[in-house]
């Protein structure tokens, strides 16, 4: 097949897990025979059309209307203030993707697509622009919603673009059954939501690649020593990852396993109010933070290092960065409440349990799944390895794009 695929974040522009998705599966894809054309943002100093591994890329370069857009726009959109510039970023690009890919890639150099992918709101309107004129199958990829995003009190504009496109999408592809039924609840067309999970790459996210030497090596970076244990969080800082909750936890933590340190990796709007949670509970000497977006190879040293990864999000749709624990044989626990995919991945008792399922919203039940976990260093460590074994027979990327292919075919 050759498949249009229009997403906001791609390679070497990475800011978050659907980055990180749309890194993998296009290579999948790739490597499955398939051609794959990807639009994306162009911050500026990116080329305009290049091919990634086998994936061609264009970037068009955008200009600031974010002027113009007060003039005529809705109310809601004035209300974003300066946030209007992303707004502009999203609709400029959108609209000159489309644009490009219909003129020169379909009329002029006579491109035949077989269907079109866009993911989330980022970039539905491109594929609004394309379903009205080119007869190509559009299938909308949700990874997440304005009203989950933002606790049901998000952009009317944005929610509008959503439902729009869920209505004139040919197939809807979500990352989850928990996604699937909040979709279904908030009133999209059920009958054409297909649910693929996510992956991760077992080889790249595989303990043995990881030297000892430099597993202890980052722990001593951040004064871990060899008698403390790690809990490593992973993720952005914004409420939805329930990062302050878990700040809430630690002195709990702390009163059974004294000998303990969270190493918070990630940034967001929540950095000050983290640091300012730690200091008003005496812990500041037990949190360490990286308030950066980590390369990934050093990401995966991270995970090595921890003896307990933490994800206590009480609004996740899929949630990459847990199959990439559980890859390098961490246990994990993670939140269950709400719209959560955690919930699919870890199994959270029996023969085959690889981790704890929490409330993210109640710091003492996120103290409770840290506590549990450590408190048997031996069972953490089956727990680990049944994690690896789990991605390896569910979530792995070639299972995604196989799965995603096969709705791609029947569209």
């Amino acid at each position: 097949m050759r498949v249009g695929f229009f997403v906001w974040e791609y390679p070497p522009q990475i800011v978050g897990g659907l980055g990180t998705y749309a890194e993998y599966i296009t290579r999948e894809f790739v490597q499955l025979g398939n051609d794959v054309t990807v639009f994306t943002l162009n911050p500026g100093n990116l080329k305009t059309r290049e091919i990634l591994k086998g994936v061609e890329v264009h970037r068009p370069l955008i200009a600031d209307a974010s002027h113009v857009f007060p003039m005529f726009v809705t109310e809601d959109l004035r209300s974003w203030g300066t946030n209007i510039r992303f707004f502009n970023d999203v609709f400029v690009y959108n609209v000159l993707s489309a644009t490009k890919f219909i003129n020169d890639l379909i009329r002029k150099e006579g491109y035949v697509f077989d269907i079109v992918c866009v993911h989330d709101w980022l970039s539905s309107i491109a594929g609004l622009i394309i379903k009205n004129e080119t007869e190509i199958p559009v299938i909308f990829h949700v990874h997440s919603t304005e009203w989950g995003r933002s606790g049901g009190r998000g952009s009317k504009v944005v929610s509008h673009f959503e439902r729009e496109t869920a209505q004139q999408a040919d197939r809807i592809i979500t990352v989850s059954h928990a996604m699937q039924e909040d979709l279904i609840r908030h009133g999209w067309p059920q009958s054409k939501i297909n649910v693929v999970w996510n992956g991760v790459d077992p080889e790249r996210y595989d303990p043995k690649n990881c030297k000892p030497e430099d597993v202890e090596a980052l722990r001593k970076r951040y004064n871990v020593e060899s008698d403390e244990k790690m809990i490593l969080f992973v993720g952005r800082l914004t409420w939805v990852k329930s990062v302050k909750n878990l700040i809430q936890a630690m002195p709990m933590v702390l009163e059974e396993h004294p000998k303990t340190k969270l190493v918070i990796l990630g940034k967001g709007e929540e950095q000050k109010d983290i640091i300012e949670a730690a200091n008003r509970l005496g812990i500041k000497d037990k949190v360490i933070y990286r308030f950066e977006f980590v390369p990934e190879d050093e990401r995966i040293l991270h995970y090595a290092a921890a003896d307990v990864c933490i994800f206590p999000s009480v609004y996740e749709p899929f949630g990459i960065v847990s199959l990439e624990a559980m890859a390098v044989e961490k246990p994990v626990v993670v939140g269950s409440r709400g719209v959560v995919g955690f919930r699919e991945q870890v199994i959270s008792s029996g023969p085959h349990q690889n981790g704890i399922h929490i409330n993210g919203e109640d710091p003492a039940d996120i103290a409770w799944g840290i506590k549990e976990t450590l408190k048997d260093p031996q069972r953490a460590e089956v727990w680990g390895k049944n994690g690896r074994k789990r991605v390896l027979e569910y979530f792995t990327w070639r299972k995604a794009a196989e799965q995603t292919l096969e709705i791609y075919k029947e569209s």
